[in-house]
């Protein structure tokens, strides 16, 4: 069964002008158009038995519409991650209401958010998520559609996860988006999780595999970020790797399952 631990999604209304806008900002095309029923198709393409919908709160307001909506779409095949604001005035209030709800974790981006990833005021953000027994899947890296701006590279990831070391941080694109040298140097066999999304369309492959064999098993999950990546392509690419079939099964679900099921997460 596999778990795709990264992948977007929009409220049908917002999806036909979300998608454009976030095209363009990025200089990139999308796979797919945004909704929910669309990436269950490429689901149902790719083989995958489940996908992490990551929302992201740009602004302190819009915890409510997204954590409505997170509770709506929710499915035995579709696992959302609701998204909370570093600048708002209720940040553990919120992570108790998402834990209370029986969400598994959240989303968050530095850069949409404007925050450095090891920033005081998130202290105690963290402390909430690990009270809680939350995950949070972090952009890691640089972003395609920002200024190269270091909000949570390598260094910063590896000052968190030495502070918080029962923090359930996801990184993402293999540990930090284009900043691959120093996820070697700083985060490479170290027990971090790494999903691998936007990464090994990037990478050589000699370079990913090196990279995916020197990490702990335990700590690699597929991810695709549909629908900017094709969940089909992409695990076609994880499978080009050659990995030894129990380390690829790890990847591709198994670790996911296992991480799932230690957190809060509850049934539809």
């Amino acid at each position: 069964m596999y778990i795709d631990f990264h992948t977007h999604a929009f409220p049908d209304e917002l999806a036909a002008t979300a998608i454009p806008f976030l095209e363009e900002e990025g200089n990139v095309k999308a796979w797919l158009n945004g909704t929910v029923a669309d990436l269950l198709r490429s689901m149902d393409r790719a083989g995958i038995e489940q996908s992490l919908i990551c929302s992201i709160a740009t602004r302190p307001q819009q915890f409510d519409a997204i954590l409505a909506w997170s509770k709506q779409i929710r499915s035995k095949r579709l696992i959302p991650l609701p998204s909370v604001h570093p600048a708002s005035d209720a940040l553990t209030d919120q992570v108790r209401i998402i834990a209370q709800e029986g969400f598994c974790g959240i989303k968050m981006h530095p850069y949409y958010q404007n925050f450095a990833l090891d920033e005081e005021r998130l202290a105690p953000l963290y402390e909430a998520l690990i009270e809680h027994n939350l995950l949070v899947v972090m952009h890691t890296g640089y972003d395609i559609a920002f200024p190269r701006t270091p909000l949570c590279d390598p260094a910063r990831i590896f000052k968190v996860t030495e502070r918080f070391p029962e923090l359930k941080l996801i990184t993402t694109h293999l540990g930090a988006w284009d900043d691959w040298e120093e996820v070697r140097r700083l985060l490479i066999g170290r027990p971090i999780y790494m999903e691998m999304s936007y990464s090994l369309d990037f990478l050589d492959r000699e370079t990913a595999r090196q990279m995916v064999i020197d990490h702990p098993a335990d700590y690699l999950l597929f991810g695709s970020d549909s629908p900017w990546s094709d969940q089909k392509n992409s695990l076609a690419l994880l499978q080009k790797l050659d990995l030894e079939p129990a380390l690829f099964n790890k990847i591709a679900g198994e670790n996911a399952r296992q991480l799932l099921s230690a957190t809060n997460l509850s049934a539809p």
